[in-house]
């Protein structure tokens, strides 16, 4: 059994002689009491891998004893600062850490073994502050730690430092500046660690690794160094997204297709700095990956839009239980494309590409041109993205009705190419590389639109289909089909108009 909830809390660092100060001075936050300071003595064992996988990706897994919530804990790093905690009881286990907490981060462990990397000792004394209704709205812990890991080489390294953390319990974010406020008065200070094991690994996590690639030492960054970069910054994505696919977050499967497409963007863009022999077979794998979860993607963003639609129409205008059936539809795409898209990632294909991604970022297969200035060469991708996407362009402008659908959509992915190439250069080229970058975005949401509805027109014949079949009026499926093809005619009537703009950058582009 485990269970979830969302931490929103702060961290400062204070001397020895630092004193909680009076909480009268929150009184205008909303401060009414404060209860009697509780004392607890904490153990926690972190474990991780020998080469700190959870920790590079901002996860902690630990097993901790004494205290009001002694167990198994992981936490993942969620929006705006906030973590994801996920309970496990304490169990029998002590080495082992339960099945259901490595699960969500099956994919950042790619099958290494977890063991103890540090053991921290707090104690901790707990004061709730509470409102006029006797709420507690936060938690405030003056932790002093005393904390042990052992390096590599396996000689132990032995911290020790005071922190204070506020942790909101049930007040809300806008605690958290007067609070903030209140102990910066008294001399703290805010921590420069996001977690305490980061702190006490800092020595080891500060080393080169995927999420801190090697600094160049010339002025001027080379090329390699900054696709190394944007690699790094995908694959983090990539993993990111993989965790909040297993943990069931809203939008995963979508954010797992987009870091995808970015890191076979950048594979493909960059095949003059990065050896193709090596990056090929990466980049196949990618548009396995992508076409694995392209369906339940597709099929959610198009059933929700349609139920949308029959919202907005008039109540005469609505025959049967279309919005049921809709409805059902939607609910099935949604498990249904999750569970393939588990089904994916819980793959040893989908395992060994992540290995492989990796191996690109710990020993990139650099060629030549690696070494030299980054602008040069990030604009010579861009120039030859851009190349491709007025081909595409052209080619639409003259297709026929029946092949213009296919060739937008071949322009959308141009568009694509071009974006996710501008943008690991967009801060060497300035507001050219930036202008370059909105609008080919803008190109790809407008052409995305026609491409939406030619999935959403197709639902609308199955299910028109079916509800004959049972009986049921299918006139409302007829007009929704016949208003999306409507919206496709409207986008790609947007998009003859972004035209000129789009050749002037890409024009703009080329010259420089």
């Amino acid at each position: 059994m485990t269970s979830e909830h969302v931490e929103v809390e702060r961290k400062f660092d204070v001397d020895g002689s630092f004193v909680l100060p009076d909480p009268a001075a929150l009184s205008d936050a909303g401060v009414a009491s404060t209860d009697e300071p509780v004392e607890h003595e904490l153990e926690a064992v972190y474990h991780d891998t020998a080469d700190l996988r959870l920790a590079r990706a901002r996860i902690t897994l630990r097993r901790r004893t004494g205290g009001s919530d002694a167990g198994w804990h992981l936490k993942l790093p969620s929006a705006n600062g906030a973590r994801r905690e996920l309970h496990a009881p304490l169990g029998r286990a002590v080495k082992n850490p339960p099945r259901p907490l490595l699960e969500p981060v099956r994919g950042i462990l790619r099958g290494a073994p977890t063991a103890p990397v540090a053991t921290l000792r707090n104690r901790r004394v707990v004061t709730q502050l509470r409102d006029a209704e006797d709420r507690v709205l936060a938690e405030v812990a003056d932790d002093a730690v005393t904390a042990s890991a052992s390096g590599p080489d396996g000689a132990a390294d032995l911290q020790a430092w005071r922190e204070v953390e506020v942790e909101l319990v049930e007040g809300d974010e806008s605690l958290l500046a007067p609070v903030g406020e209140w102990l910066a008065a008294a001399g703290a200070r805010p921590s420069g660690s996001a977690s305490k094991l980061a702190r006490v690994l800092s020595a080891r996590l500060s080393g080169p690794s995927p999420s801190r690639p090697r600094k160049s030492r010339k002025k001027a960054p080379a090329a390699g160094e900054v696709v190394l970069a944007a690699l790094g910054r995908r694959v983090r994505d990539l993993e990111a997204a993989d965790v909040g696919l297993r943990t069931e977050q809203d939008d995963s499967v979508h954010q797992l297709r987009v870091a995808a497409r970015r890191l076979r963007s950048i594979l493909a863009s960059f095949r003059s700095v990065l050896d193709r022999a090596v990056t090929e077979p990466v980049r196949e794998e990618l548009a396995w990956l992508g076409t694995e979860l392209a369906q339940a993607r597709d099929d959610e963003v198009a059933l929700a839009h349609l139920r949308e639609l029959v919202a907005e129409q008039p109540p005469e205008l609505v025959l049967g239980p279309v919005a049921a059936r809709l409805q059902q539809a939607q609910l099935r795409s949604i498990r249904a494309g999750r569970d393939r898209a588990l089904a994916t990632l819980s793959g040893d294909r989908y395992l060994r590409l992540l290995d492989a991604l990796h191996g690109l970022l710990d020993a990139p297969p650099f060629l030549p041109a690696a070494d030299r200035p980054a602008g040069p060469v990030l604009r010579a991708a861009v120039r030859k993205a851009g190349k491709r996407l007025r081909r595409g362009v052209t080619a639409a402008q003259h297709a026929d009705d029946d092949a213009r659908a296919l060739a937008l959509h071949a322009v959308r992915k141009a568009a694509k190419r071009v974006r996710y190439t501008a943008e690991v250069g967009a801060s060497e080229r300035g507001k050219s590389g930036k202008r370059l970058v909105k609008v080919t975005k803008r190109v790809q949401k407008v052409l995305g639109e026609v491409q939406d509805t030619v999935v959403t027109r197709e639902h609308c014949r199955q299910l028109g289909i079916a509800a004959s079949a049972a009986g049921e009026n299918g006139f409302t499926f007829g007009l929704l089909h016949g208003l999306e093809e409507a919206r496709a005619v409207r986008a790609q009537a947007v998009f003859a108009a972004m035209e000129p703009d789009l050749g002037a950058r890409l024009r703009s582009a080329a010259r420089s």
